[in-house]
């Protein structure tokens, strides 16, 4: 009987990272990372164990390094050594640089680069040993052209994709594949509740004419962290209707 693989989905109970975890749960066993959203992410689990899956719920700020921690232990202990490592937790607290505390930055800073930078370190190891392994950091189109009144988010992402590319040439003779997915405007829980027209003038520029869906993310991230992607690494999958073509 081949054993499943395992995978922990970082912010997991809303948006790209709930798409993500239903995908990858038709393949592998999935922890369910929240912070404070108990009950969407709960929904999930229940949703992935109808559907014939396995998902375990694990609590925890990825910006906390005692909660890194445990997550890591909690999950390998209750569904085995992970597999693949999902990096999509973060937030944002726009406001014009000239104007940013110093709170809203190092926020920012911790949740959307230091709690993947972390995270990859402590299952990498694990992963190199095995010989298998899988890492999809999830950044911005922001981290790639900026965006004002998000320089402390554009800085995360950025330094997410320099990381990307970083740990994969470490990592790559090992087995392990690590990458990343820069989405663009993406339809979630919280750019709905956007006021409308910032919603349509960023609509204007997306040669698509249309927001992206978090499932069509979700199933870039699948394909990563799966066998096929076996000989990519280090890449940045940029996945935003031509957003970065528009602009150049």
């Amino acid at each position: 009987m081949t054993v499943p693989r395992v995978a922990l989905v970082t912010g997991a109970s809303r948006g790209i990272g709930r798409s993500t975890a239903c995908r990858l749960a038709r393949w592998a066993a999935v922890a369910i990372n929240y912070h404070r959203s108990e009950a969407p992410a709960r929904a999930l689990a229940d949703q992935i164990a109808v559907a014939g899956g396995r998902a375990i719920l694990v609590q925890g700020d990825v910006a906390e390094p005692e909660d890194r921690r445990r997550m890591v232990d909690r999950v390998t202990a209750e569904l085995g050594p992970i597999d693949v490592l999902v990096n999509n937790a973060g937030f944002v607290r726009d406001r014009l640089v000239l104007r940013m505390s110093l709170e809203d930055w190092d926020s920012v800073w911790e949740a959307n680069f230091e709690g993947a930078a972390w995270l990859a370190r402590e299952v990498l190891p694990a992963m190199a040993k095995r010989g298998w392994g899988r890492i999809v950091n999830v950044a911005s189109v922001v981290g790639i052209a900026g965006n004002a009144g998000q320089a402390n988010y554009a800085a995360a992402k950025g330094a997410m994709i320099g990381l990307t590319a970083d740990l994969a040439l470490t990592s790559a003779a090992s087995g392990v594949t690590i990458n990343c997915v820069a989405p663009g405007y993406i339809n979630t829980d919280a750019t709905a509740a956007m006021e409308q027209q910032y919603r349509d003038a960023w609509l204007e520029q997306i040669p698509m004419r249309r927001w992206g869906d978090a499932d069509e993310i979700a199933g870039v991230i699948d394909f990563l962290a799966g066998d096929d992607a076996a000989y990519i690494t280090g890449q940045t999958i940029v996945v935003d209707g031509g957003l970065l073509l528009s602009r150049r």
